[in-house]
């Protein structure tokens, strides 16, 4: 018999959004889906059975799950070796899972994908984009992640609180900001402007003064971030696309 997602039984274990989300989009790819279930389900007669988790639940959770099944989880820092000694894979879908997300949400999404075939498998069944990602480049891939994203957060909260200084509401820099990002994908580092890409370091004087006055404990990451920037505008154009 041919193997694929749709001829396999899978049992998600972990009803938080990921898993819920999964669940939802696995059926309606026409996958037989169990659950999600509770931590501590062993994936009744499933032939793979997905670990929705969060990472330090991962291998306690494999090994509640019976012998004989192939086990993933969907971390995307962790590597197989809490599945052992299950025949093991991993799937990270490399985005955000809002809440009542719809059943489409992971089609042409990329997903780092390690072990097991059943994790291409299971790509190609939700219409993701999988990419191979080796056990000892998981955490700088998943680093990437979390710059990209978390960090990305992190700094616009900084950038509203000096604009709320100045009375100005976040609403207003979200075009700013949204054509910085599709800048960005288009160009890469290329994209930087402003006035540290000019040269024009008075400004930044002045925007590291506002900063002190309005908001002082965001001077460091402003300095962090000026010097950082300044570092990105001296390199030459090869090095800044490389």
């Amino acid at each position: 018999m041919t193997f694929s997602a749709v001829t396999r039984r899978w049992a998600l274990i972990g009803p938080g959004r990921l898993g819920t989300a999964l669940a939802a989009a696995m059926r309606h790819a026409g996958l037989a889906v169990d659950g999600p279930y509770g931590r501590g389900a062993d994936g009744g007669d499933a032939d793979v059975v997905l670990l929705c988790v969060p990472d330090d639940q991962i291998a306690a959770a494999a090994s509640c799950v019976r012998r004989g099944a192939i086990v993933g989880h969907v971390s995307g820092a962790t590597t197989l070796a809490p599945l052992s000694p299950h025949r093991a894979f991993s799937l990270h879908p490399l985005m955000t899972v809002p809440a009542g997300a719809p059943a489409t949400v992971f089609a042409g999404v990329p997903c780092a994908v390690a072990g097991d075939s059943v994790a291409r498998e299971l790509a190609d069944a939700l219409g993701m984009r999988a990419v191979e990602i080796a056990d000892e480049d998981r955490a700088a891939y998943h680093a990437a992640a979390s710059i990209a994203s978390n960090f990305l957060v992190t700094l616009e909260a900084a950038a509203e609180r000096v604009a709320a200084g100045a009375g100005a509401p976040r609403e207003l820099l979200v075009p700013l900001v949204r054509a910085t990002v599709e800048s960005w994908a288009e160009r890469g580092p290329a994209a930087l402007t402003g006035p540290i890409a000019r040269g024009d370091e008075l400004t930044v004087a002045r925007q590291r003064a506002a900063v002190a006055e309005r908001t002082p404990d965001l001077v460091a990451l402003f300095d962090a971030l000026t010097q950082a920037t300044r570092e990105l505008a001296a390199a030459p154009a090869e090095d800044r696309a490389a």
